[in-house]
């Protein structure tokens, strides 16, 4: 299966606002996903993730603004859902129908589905289609709704806290399709509190906050924006880095130093060169790291 990805991003919106009475849940959001990439979607519960996605899916109206779906209005659901699949946090499934069953009528009412890669998918990821629905786990659920999700012809996956349930086994299956879709011109839209998830399969990364939105970039970009902490070990004397710029120092003890770096690191490797160095380790901050930075809990 390939879809072939289209000129027009993916998702388009333009001051997407929405109130619930004296709620203000999403405030002016524009957003750009550009068709074939994994876009990954954050925040903590309550920044209007779920609000984002529910206008995206035409299931809720919109106060101010639009959304579109490539060419397609997001408040024409028909039109909307025709250009996608999505796989919602909490799947719930006709408990009397088979895993078969599902599949099937998933399959038929969604804009097609390569079989073949169905099948692939069905026994990658451990799935018995003849049980009934309501002897599935939650785990087994969440199994089905992304088999019917990655095997159709949609041009663009909404996922929504897809991994929940599944053992650590099946989150890799779960990034192995995520890939396979991006390499068939598919975009992903995924929404997760798992940061290591987004971190290991997102092109790049939006961070909501209170409705807003706070940054897009690539995970390296937005490692960029923040401290890489550096330990170096002495043969002689330490340092004295004090007053190299972009440095704040975290520990210091005979023969070493620990310290984080702001910018460029021309300065501190020019430090460090004049001093005999005999190990020098540098650690990136994670995306968790980094987003807990934005909400001013880096110190927890």
């Amino acid at each position: 299966m390939t879809t072939p990805v289209l000129s027009t991003p993916a998702i388009r919106t333009h001051q997407l606002t929405k109130r619930y009475g004296r709620l203000l849940a999403l405030d002016g959001l524009d957003l750009s996903v550009h068709a074939g990439e994994v876009f990954g979607f954050l925040g903590p519960n309550g920044a209007g993730k779920s609000t984002t996605i529910r206008l995206l899916l035409g299931l809720a109206r919109p106060t101010a603004g639009r959304a579109r779906i490539f060419d397609a209005d997001a408040g024409d659901v028909a039109a909307a859902h025709r250009l996608l699949a999505y796989v919602p946090a909490d799947v719930a499934l006709w408990p009397q129908l088979t895993g078969a069953e599902l599949l099937e009528l998933l399959a038929a009412t969604g804009p097609g589905i390569d079989s073949a890669y169905r099948a692939a998918l069905v026994e990658r990821f451990g799935l018995d289609l003849s049980r009934p629905a309501r002897a599935y786990s939650t785990g087994n659920r969440q199994k089905v709704a992304l088999v019917a999700a990655f095997a159709t012809r949609a041009p663009l996956l909404v996922l929504d806290e897809p991994t929940s349930g599944l053992d650590p086994l099946m989150e890799l299956e779960f990034r192995r399709a995520v890939a396979e879709a991006r390499d068939n011109g598919q975009t992903v839209f995924l929404c997760s509190h798992q940061l290591a998830e987004v971190e290991a399969v997102c092109d790049r990364v939006a961070i909501l906050r209170a409705g807003r939105l706070v940054d897009v970039a690539t995970v390296p970009e937005l490692r960029r924006l923040h401290r890489s902490e550096v330990t170096a070990e002495f043969a002689g004397r330490a340092p004295d880095l004090t007053e190299v710029p972009g440095i704040e120092l975290l520990d210091r003890a005979d023969g070493m130093l620990r310290f984080s770096l702001a910018g460029p690191p021309a300065a501190a490797l020019r430090a460090l060169a004049a001093a005999d160095v005999t190990a020098l380790t540098v650690r990136e901050p994670s995306l968790e790291e980094i987003f807990l930075d934005y909400y001013g809990q880096g110190d927890r």
